[in-house]
C-alpha cells in the first residue's frame, strides 16, 4: 500500500519590492505588500482552464490505459472542480462521478496518524513512549521503539512482504504476507514480532506498511475501538465525509467503483484479497472525491485535533544523526514556491491515490484512480503545472562535473546486474524484498536488450536525510534512462530507481 507550518515572507524581500516600485509608505504599503506575499491562484482562472485540464486527463487516461479518474482542484478554499472520467465500473458501463467510491491505499495513512494524535490528545498514549509499554510480549528488540517511530517510517521494522501478488511469491521471507488468508490482529502482532529490524530504530527512514498494521493494532488497545470505529465517529462525521469508511466486500457499498489491473497490456479485474487484510491501519479506507475535498476543508481549518497536533503530523521527522528526513505523520513533506508542500500517494490492488497541498499557491490536487500500478503524480504534475507553471516539477537536463567517478563505476555494475535479472538483497539491502523482486523483473526486461550504457552522466547530487542521492542520463544505443541512487552511510546502495526519458 503502497502540516501546517506557516512560513513569514522575509522582510528583506517585501524591501526590494519597495525599493522597486517606489511604493508610498501608509496603509497602501502594507495592501501592496500583502499582495506581493501572495502566491496564490484565482479559482476564476483555474475555472478557464478547465478545458486544458480535461484534455490533459484524457490524455493521460489513455496513455496509462487507467479505466476511470476523479480529479478534484481546490483553490483558496473554494472546489473548483470535482469532475469524473472514464468508467467506475468497466463491465456495466458505469461513469466515474464525484460520488464514485475507490479505495485510499496509502493516503488512508494520513487519516491513522490522525486516529493517533486523537489519542495523544485523550492521554491515552505518548508520542515518545515505548510501544513495548502497549505491546508488552514484544521482543527486546522493539524496546528503542516508539509510536513517534511507528508514525515516521523510522522504526526499522520491514515492510511486510507478500504471498500470492500477481501469481509471484517474494519470497525471501517464509513468513510473507499471504493475502487470501484472513489473519486476527493478534496473528498480525505477532507476525510483524518474527520480522528482524532492519536497521535501528530512529536511525534511518524506511517505508514501513507493518508499521501502520501495528498503528492499527495499537489504537484498539488504548481505546478499546477498532480504529475504524474511532474514524467515523471523531473523523469522518464531523468533516462531512459522507461515504468514506473502512473497506468491506460483503456490504452494499453505493458508488463503489470497480479496480482493474493490466496484465500483458488486458485489463483485467482486481485481485481478491481476504477481508481482514481490506481493514489494517496502513490504508484500507473507501472514500469519493466529496469525501476526499471534505478532508481538505478539514485540514485547511485544522480540524479535528488541536493545532499543536497537527504542527507534529506536518513536521518532518529528525533522525539519530540530527538530519531530517522530509517525512511527517502519513505525510510527505516538501516546499514550494518557498512554503510547505504536503503530499501523499496510495497504492491497494486495482486503486491508486494522490493528494497534493501547495500552501503558498493554497491550492490542492486530488485524484483517484481504478487501476493498479498507474501513475497518479502524473495527473497531479500535469494539472499543477497547467494552473500554474510554477508549479511544474523541473528536473535537471544538464550534466555536471562528477567529483566521485568510482560513484559512477559502480553504478555501471549496478546497471549491468539489472539488465542480467540478477538484482538481489546484497545489490540493494534496504530494498523492501518484495518490491526488490518486482523491480528486479521489470528492470531486466528494459535493460536486458540495450546491452552497455555509452555514457552515464551525472545531472543531480543532494542529500535526503542521512543518505546521499545521485541522478544519472544513461544513455543506451536504443534508449535514455534517468538513474537514481541512494548511498547509505555505510557506502551500501540505498535505493535504485529507473526512469525512461
Amino acid at each position: 500500500m503502497n502540516g501546517l507550518v506557516r512560513r513569514q515572507v522575509p522582510l528583506e524581500n517585501f524591501a526590494a519590492q519597495l525599493r522597486q516600485f517606489g511604493i508610498v509608505v501608509g496603509i497602501l504599503l502594507l495592501a501592496q505588500m500583502a499582495r506581493a506575499a501572495d502566491n496564490s491562484v484565482d479559482p476564476q482562472a483555474i475555472t478557464g482552464q478547465m478545458t486544458q485540464i480535461d484534455e490533459f486527463v484524457r490524455a493521460e487516461m489513455e496513455r496509462q490505459k487507467i479505466p476511470g479518474v476523479a480529479i478534484g482542484i481546490v483553490s483558496k478554499g473554494k472546489a473548483v472542480a470535482i469532475k469524473g472520467y472514464g468508467l467506475a465500473n468497466v463491465e456495466l458501463g458505469v461513469p466515474v462521478t464525484g460520488e464514485t467510491v475507490f479505495e485510499s491505499g496509502s493516503v488512508g495513512k494520513q487519516f491513522t496518524s490522525t486516529v493517533v494524535m486523537l489519542m495523544v490528545e485523550d492521554g491515552k498514549l505518548a508520542l515518545d513512549d515505548s510501544i513495548t509499554k502497549y505491546f508488552t510480549d514484544a521482543p527486546a528488540s522493539w524496546r528503542p521503539i516508539t509510536v513517534r517511530n511507528l508514525l515516521t517510517h523510522t522504526s526499522g521494522i520491514p515492510n511486510y512482504e507478500i504471498k500470492n501478488y500477481q501469481g509471484q511469491s517474494s519470497g525471501e521471507r517464509a513468513d510473507a504476507i499471504d493475502l487470501r488468508r484472513d489473519y486476527t490482529e493478534e496473528e498480525l502482532t505477532k507476525f510483524a514480532y518474527r520480522l528482524p529490524l532492519d536497521f535501528p530504530p530512529g536511525s534511518r527512514w524506511s517505508y514501513s506498511n507493518t508499521g501502520y498494521v501495528m498503528l492499527g493494532v495499537l489504537i484498539h488497545k488504548v481505546s478499546g475501538q477498532f480504529y475504524g470505529d474511532i474514524l467515523r465517529e471523531r473523523v469522518f462525521k464531523p468533516l462531512g465525509m459522507k461515504s468514506a469508511r473502512i473497506i468491506s466486500e460483503e456490504d452494499i457499498v453505493p458508488h463503489r467503483a470497480a479496480g482493474y489491473r493490466l496484465v500483458d497490456g488486458q485489463l483485467k479485474n482486481q485481485e481478491w484479497t481476504s477481508p481482514s487484510l481490506d481493514t489494517t491501519a496502513d490504508g484500507s479506507l473507501y472514500l469519493s472525491m466529496m469525501d476526499f475535498v471534505a478532508w481538505d476543508r478539514g485540514l485547511r481549518a485544522g480540524a479535528i485535533l488541536k493545532p499543536q497536533s497537527w504542527a507534529q503530523i506536518n513536521t518532518p521527522v529528525t533522525l539519530k544523526s540530527g538530519k531530517s528526513y522530509p517525512y511527517g505523520f502519513g505525510w510527505q513533506v516538501g516546499e514550494s514556491n518557498g512554503k510547505p508542500w504536503y503530499y501523499h500517494g496510495g497504492a491497494w490492488l486495482g486503486f491508486m491515490t494522490y493528494i497534493s497541498r501547495y500552501l503558498a499557491d493554497d491550492l490542492t490536487i486530488l485524484v483517484l484512480t481504478n487501476r493498479g500500478q498507474s501513475a497518479p503524480q502524473r495527473f497531479v504534475d500535469g494539472i499543477a503545472a497547467v494552473i500554474d507553471p510554477k508549479l511544474a516539477r523541473i528536473e535537471p537536463v544538464t550534466p555536471i562535473r562528477d567529483s566521485d567517478p568510482k560513484l559512477a563505476d559502480r553504478v555501471r555494475i549496478l546497471l549491468e546486474t539489472a539488465s542480467e535479472g540478477k538484482l538481489s538483497p546484497q545489490d540493494l539491502p534496504y530494498v523492501d524484498g518484495s518490491l526488490l523482486v518486482r523491480l528486479a523483473k521489470i528492470y531486466a526486461d528494459l535493460l536486458r536488450p540495450l546491452g552497455k550504457p555509452s555514457r552515464l552522466d551525472l545531472l543531480d547530487r543532494r542529500d535526503l536525510g542521512d543518505d546521499r542521492m545521485s541522478t544519472y542520463e544513461a544513455v543506451y544505443a536504443g534508449g535514455t534512462f534517468r538513474v537514481t541512487v541512494g548511498l547509505a552511510p555505510d557506502g551500501r546502495f540505498s535505493a535504485f530507481w529507473l526512469q525512461p526519458e
